[in-house]
């Protein structure tokens, strides 16, 4: 195990203002910690197979922008988020090469659009698999995520590498409250209030929603990790998000401009 390699990758994820990274063996994706759990053909070796270990960085998603969706506030904060993991992950990657030490990134998404999602609703690598098995967080009846920094609102980037990095233990506290909010907040209906993975995501469903927001130009969705009251986050922007009537004006009025 590269101690040193992986202080390292930390500096440079410091220096590059990442504030979430955990680290994950390849050989976590062999011991499933539930099932059902995801076919070979997506681990991390399957898809690199130098791949020893998976660096997985985190973006928050700024609560009171998040809380004004569905708009175009949060459908350019999402793209900006996007665009900042794909960055991020390449430059790690290339910081391990010039190390000697055969990495890549993972693009954030894995999929070319909604319409090519509705068809075929699976990415080639799970970002939110790989945070839980970096130890960044546990799955919510949303089937997000969540963090306890941020709660569902954040972002995940990885890098495989063929670095032999220490990994990050798992959470062993379960995050998800079972408010059932974003059970019921969800527009779609998507959600059947069951624990992840016993309880699916109803993938048609959700993604014709977003395909809808998308032909808007306000996609993404966003409602059920906006309602999550989960998140160190919650605490800093309070009662932003909230049914106030001075942030609900503030939503009401980006509501109205920038999509359809």
């Amino acid at each position: 195990m590269n101690h040193d390699l992986k202080a390292a990758v930390l500096r440079r994820c410091r220096r590059m203002e990442i504030p979430l990274v955990g680290v994950a063996g390849t050989g976590r994706w062999e011991n499933p910690p539930f099932e059902p759990w995801m076919p070979e053909e997506f681990y991390p070796q399957s898809i690199f197979p130098l791949a020893r270990s998976v660096i997985v960085i985190g973006l928050p998603v700024h609560l009171p922008v998040l809380a004004t969706a569905p708009s175009i506030y949060y459908h350019e904060l999402y793209k900006i988020v996007n665009t900042l993991l794909d960055q991020y992950t390449y430059r790690l990657a290339s910081f391990l090469n010039d190390r000697g030490y055969p990495s890549v990134f993972v693009p954030r998404d894995g999929y070319g659009s909604i319409e090519v999602l509705r068809k075929n609703p699976v990415a080639f690598f799970s970002h939110r698999h790989a945070a839980f098995l970096a130890g960044l967080g546990t799955f919510g009846v949303n089937n997000a995520l969540i963090t306890p920094e941020y709660g569902p609102r954040v972002r995940f980037g990885s890098v495989l590498t063929a670095a032999d990095l220490p990994p990050d233990p798992l959470r062993e506290d379960d995050l998800c409250t079972r408010c059932m909010k974003c059970v019921e907040a969800c527009p779609a209906g998507a959600l059947d209030g069951r624990d992840y993975p016993e309880g699916l995501t109803d993938k048609a469903a959700c993604a014709a929603n977003s395909a809808d927001l998308a032909r808007r130009h306000i996609s993404p969705c966003g409602i059920c990790i906006t309602v999550c009251p989960v998140g160190e986050d919650r605490q800093h922007y309070a009662p932003a998000g909230g049914e106030e009537p001075r942030y609900r004006r503030a939503r009401e009025h980006v509501q109205r401009y920038g999509g359809l």
